[in-house]
């Protein structure tokens, strides 16, 4: 078998630290010594359990900056793994581990293309920075949230973000995230009075009164999309109610539902509207509101047309703009004003077992970045 690229060594050698969420198991001590003898300045930002890192290169602007994390979800059933999740493997031009995907082979992809600029351009202009975090597939609170807080305290802006999420469906760059929808989810409580079956008249049965609620929910037209958003979606995703006994009204239901919701409507009057079609069935009833992400979007400009060339330039195919999938750690940085997209290689993969991704993607990934940075910062 061929010698490993540097990126393909760089993912084998992150992919052996398990570094399930929130842990980092190391990975951003080996990044900070690759980034240190780049000249870049380290600031490492825990909070509580998270493991943070912004490294920046230069003090002017523009600021262009790679986004990701390091932390990966469990592996699952160790003995559905063809090789284990945390001793890479490449097989048949594949690299198999977890997080080769999702996505510490795009920050193995970061790394080597910054490393080739750099070399080639050492007084670019602008600045380069590089924010990782260890908290974007756990809670997400003390990661990159915590992180954009502490530069948006000291005005410290970020003019162009590539995120290294998995965007890709078929092919490396086939795909981009310019944007991603909002998440707001609901954890309803809806009352009654508990009693005997047999005697109907001293019950008020709670799943009874929730179900033509549930049902308005479901079927509302929240609002139309728009030409980069498909319409908010609603979607109710656990309902619980019950004692166990079969002859036992309960005294409450609890419903769990997710609204993912465009630009078209916020998150405000979502919860209002919810509001009124509960009251409007006369419900005895309270929510506890999550707002996980608010909706972004990167319709054009600089950092999209760079991207599409770069794309077009080492793969020599044309890209499609997207803004399905979950949510991302976008949804904290494009709130302050930076222009964000997610590019990163195919997701068939992520979060499975026997999470893979082509070797040779990688080499691709790294040489988009680096003709991205070209293109922004020469």
């Amino acid at each position: 078998m061929s010698t490993p690229s540097a990126t393909l060594e760089l993912a084998c050698e992150l992919i052996r630290r398990p570094s399930v969420t929130p842990e980092d198991a190391g990975c951003q001590a080996l990044l900070m010594q690759r980034l240190e003898a780049l000249g870049f300045n380290l600031e490492p930002m825990p909070f509580e359990e998270v493991t943070n890192l912004w490294a920046r290169r230069g003090q002017e602007g523009p600021l262009f900056c790679f986004a990701g994390h390091t932390d990966v979800v469990p592996s699952g059933p160790l003995d559905k793994w063809t090789y284990p999740p945390f001793e890479p493997q490449i097989v048949d031009g594949y690299l198999y581990g977890r997080g080769a995907a999702d996505m510490k082979g795009s920050i193995a992809a970061f790394m080597t293309a910054l490393e080739r600029f750099l070399t080639q351009h050492p007084d670019h202009q602008g600045s380069i920075a590089l924010l990782i975090t260890s908290d974007e597939e756990g809670p997400f609170i003390n990661g990159t949230t915590r992180v954009i807080d502490t530069l948006e305290a000291r005005q410290e802006k970020i003019t162009w973000c590539i995120v290294g999420e998995p965007s890709s469906t078929a092919e490396v760059g086939d795909v981009i995230k310019n944007g991603r929808r909002g998440s707001i989810s609901g954890d309803l409580t809806i009352r009654g009075v508990q009693g005997h079956v047999a005697y109907p008249h001293l019950v008020k049965n709670p799943i009874h009164l929730a179900v033509p609620a549930l049902a308005e929910l479901s079927q509302e037209v929240w609002d139309q999309g728009n030409d980069f958003f498909p319409p908010t979606s609603f979607q109710i995703s656990n309902i619980h109610a019950g004692t166990g006994a079969t002859n036992v009204v309960p005294g409450e239901l609890k419903a769990a539902f997710n609204l993912r919701f465009s630009t078209e409507i916020t998150a405000q009057q979502i919860q209002t509207r919810v509001s009124e079609i509960l009251e409007g069935h006369a419900l005895d009833w309270s929510i506890d509101w999550t707002l996980s992400g608010q909706p972004f979007l990167t319709a054009s400009g600089d950092l999209v047309e760079a991207t599409r060339q770069a794309i077009r330039q080492v793969c020599g195919r044309e890209t499609e703009l997207s803004t399905a999938g979950g949510t991302s750690d976008g949804r904290f940085i494009a709130p302050t004003g930076a222009q964000v997209v997610e590019l990163g290689p195919v997701n068939a993969t992520i979060h499975k077992v026997n999470e893979c991704v082509k070797a040779q993607d990688l080499d691709e990934l790294s040489a988009i970045y680096e003709q991205i940075l070209v293109r922004l910062l020469t």
